[in-house]
């Protein structure tokens, strides 16, 4: 972070904590919403999703009048899926821009970068889909509308139990990943406390090309599937690597898996594997009907549930600030704590005390090329 922002995040600090004029757009002729996403590169099908589905939303919220009498105005910044980039952008987008809140991030280790600076400066920030539960541990200013991993490797703990019928499983994950550490430590307790046992567990650094020495071990351990937490771009490398080595098992994980990227580099490696994710395209409610409906016709492309995401948490922050009736930090704070039943594209959610959302999961299967739709495994 330059000295240069660090200067500037203090000043906007104290004004807030003294209660003197600072930088609010609430005063002037829009309302000013920050956004920092992966829009390029390793992780950027997540950031680009995130963001459509955000835009989206924002433009419909307009066209229906906006919020408070004034248009949204959304800031987006990319942060190319790098360290370091989420902190300085979030500093940039409350201390220089004026947002009044701020939608992000997808990757749990880029969410828990900035919330401290949101969090500092009393302004909420909403990921949606950062499901480390660290994210909301870091103050009260930070909420998500996805479901956390200890929910999360549950299901798919009690998804290999009961659906795989796998009696061992092998377990690699990614040891830069906050994401994959997490939800492969909530797998693996609820694994072994349903009785099953952990044929191996190996680790490998996101962004890694070569991956055949931890799929040897695994194969010479025999597991009956191999639960992989990662990210799409590794998991499609993995599984290749996997189907090449005569590693013939289901391989499975969570909704770090879920790009179109991993489908164009996979391609039959990936056939017949498993992930959860937080909804399906192929659900036949109104809102998701709707929603499918309105983003093919803008983007010209189906909908993941990334962008589903996205929109729903551009969604919660505009209804909280006409509940507010304010863009006030502490007072618009409540009003996104205060969220029940919100009727979602990803389904009916509330925001718990830990600001969490308590909702549904996905299973998906990749067959013929596609990602079908499973089951719905509720909270």
């Amino acid at each position: 972070m330059k000295p240069v922002n660090l200067l500037v995040f203090s000043a906007a600090s104290l004004l807030s904590v003294l209660g003197l004029p600072g930088c609010k757009s609430g005063g002037g002729d829009t309302i000013k919403v920050g956004e920092f996403a992966s829009l390029t590169g390793k992780e950027a099908t997540f950031g680009t999703s995130s963001h459509e589905g955000t835009q989206m939303a924002v433009e419909e919220i307009n066209e229906a009048g906006g919020v408070l009498g004034k248009k949204l105005e959304l800031l987006t910044e990319d942060d190319q899926s790098k360290a370091g980039e989420p902190a300085n952008i979030v500093n940039k987008l409350i201390s220089r821009d004026g947002v009044v809140a701020v939608l992000g991030e997808v990757a749990s280790s880029r969410s828990l970068e900035a919330a401290p600076i949101a969090q500092a400066a009393k302004i909420p920030l909403i990921s949606p889909a950062s499901t480390n539960p660290k994210v909301t541990e870091v103050g009260d200013y930070i909420f998500r509308v996805c479901f956390i991993d200890p929910f999360q490797g549950t299901v798919m703990a009690n998804f290999a139990n009961k659906t795989l019928k796998a009696k061992k499983v092998a377990v690699l994950t990614d040891a830069k990943s906050d994401y994959s550490k997490g939800l492969a430590k909530y797998f693996k307790e609820q694994f072994v406390k349903n009785g099953g046992t952990l044929a191996s567990e190996l680790d490998y650094n996101g962004g890694d090309k070569d991956f055949k020495a931890q799929l040897t071990t695994i194969k010479g351990a025999a597991p009956d599937a191999v639960f992989v937490p990662g990210y799409y771009n590794d998991v499609a490398l993995i599984a290749i690597q996997a189907k090449e080595l005569g590693l013939s098992i289901p391989l499975f994980g969570g909704d770090g898996w879920e790009s179109d990227n991993l489908l164009q580099v996979g391609k039959d490696a990936v056939e017949g594997h498993y992930f959860s994710t937080h909804c399906s395209p192929e659900d036949t409610s109104p809102k998701m009907t709707s929603f499918v409906g309105n983003y093919k016709k803008k983007y010209s492309k189906t909908p993941d549930a990334m962008a589903a995401l996205g929109y729903d948490s551009a969604y919660v922050l505009a209804e909280s600030i006409k509940r507010a009736g304010t863009t006030e930090g502490p007072k618009l704070r409540e009003a996104i704590a205060a969220t029940k039943d919100f009727d979602g594209v990803t389904g009916k959610f509330s925001l718990d005390a830990k600001r969490d959302a308590v909702k549904s999961a996905a299973i998906l299967q990749i067959k013929d090329g596609k990602f079908k739709f499973l089951e719905t495994i509720a909270p």
